[in-house]
């Protein structure tokens, strides 16, 4: 007999998701979820699905104000969207999935899903957005292979911009952690109210976030000198051989340095055999140009009664016939 219950104690949820969810990418890790939680302080919503006592499967919620929905634990919004990626709904099987979702007493939006945790058969998802990745093993771990993915002529002006910013004199810096200050402010004057780092919430979190990957020898900083002076600044995690750039910030006297830090990133993946490097959603245009690949990731909106709004299948319909 299956058996779905919620929990809404923090701590509670802590040890349940610390039991049960499945620990494949930072972002799965409790502390790092818990970092946002403390800041956005939203109420958190668990569902666990067991039968005979044992778990079938579980949704990791919040309900979000704002929004006037539950979303992926735990609920930060930026720009009236969760940021946090490689969301996951582990079920036994689409009927414990089902009976899951049915149970949650309201609307919902959950984004970012990877469909790796899902059970076979799950219905069909709206695409949300697209994440970009980069496998240095596909290379033999060979950046210089790696660059043969570009043409002979895309590799001579990169090189040649390259070769502009380096003739003053390039240097890096590893883990130095005040150029973390120095990338939040540059990204505040980059992208102003767009900026992450605009909501005061937003930046608490991402300062106790870094504070902890730090402790936890997690967090891997990378600075670009030119000329001795701080030209961009990216923070990033590595875990499980994953490496996962999370922000960044450039100055902006620095025309094309965006491109130098990206492909030092790629070559240093190389160089340590590194499993991934994850470049998060979002383009921006660079991302295919780089030959990154693309990873779907999917949402599930419900206002009210079926699972997929209207809206939900009308986009889905749009995705299949783009691609």
């Amino acid at each position: 007999m299956l058996k779905i219950s919620s929990c809404e104690d923090f701590d509670e949820c802590a040890r349940i998701w610390t039991k049960t969810w499945p620990k494949l990418c930072i972002f799965d890790l409790w502390e790092v979820r818990a970092s946002f939680a403390a800041c956005f302080n939203n109420k958190p919503y668990f569902v666990v699905a067991e039968e005979f006592g044992e778990v079938k499967g579980m949704l990791a919620l919040s309900w979000i104000e704002e929004s006037g929905s539950y979303g992926h634990f735990p609920g930060e919004i930026w720009q009236g969207k969760t940021w946090l990626e490689q969301n996951k709904m582990p079920a036994a099987s689409r009927q414990v999935l089902d009976a899951m979702l049915e149970s949650i007493p309201g609307p919902l939006h959950l984004r970012y899903l990877t469909p790796d945790c899902m059970p076979e058969g799950s219905f069909p998802l709206a695409v949300d957005e697209v994440g970009y990745l980069f496998f240095p093993g596909g290379y033999d771990y060979s950046f210089d292979k790696y660059m043969l993915e570009f043409s002979g002529k895309s590799r001579k002006n990169l090189g040649r911009e390259i070769a502009r910013l380096q003739s003053g004199g390039v240097a890096y810096r590893y883990d130095h952690c005040a150029d973390i200050d120095w990338m939040f402010q540059r990204n505040l004057e980059s992208f102003g109210e767009l900026s992450y780092f605009n909501d005061p919430r937003f930046l608490a979190s991402y300062e106790k976030l870094v504070a902890w990957l730090f402790d936890n020898n997690l967090l891997r900083t990378t600075t670009v000198l030119l000329g001795g002076e701080i030209a961009a600044v990216d923070i990033g995690t590595i875990w499980n051989r994953g490496y996962t750039i999370l922000a960044g910030g450039t100055n902006a006297e620095f025309q094309g340095v965006a491109k130098m830090i990206n492909m030092h990133h790629l070559e240093w993946a190389c160089r340590k055999r590194m499993q991934v490097v994850d470049f998060l959603c979002g383009d921006f245009g660079w991302k295919r140009r780089f030959h990154l690949s693309s990873r779907p990731l999917y949402e599930i909106y419900r206002k009210s009664g079926s699972i997929l709004s209207s809206e939900a299948e009308c986009r889905m319909a749009q995705v299949t016939h783009e691609h």
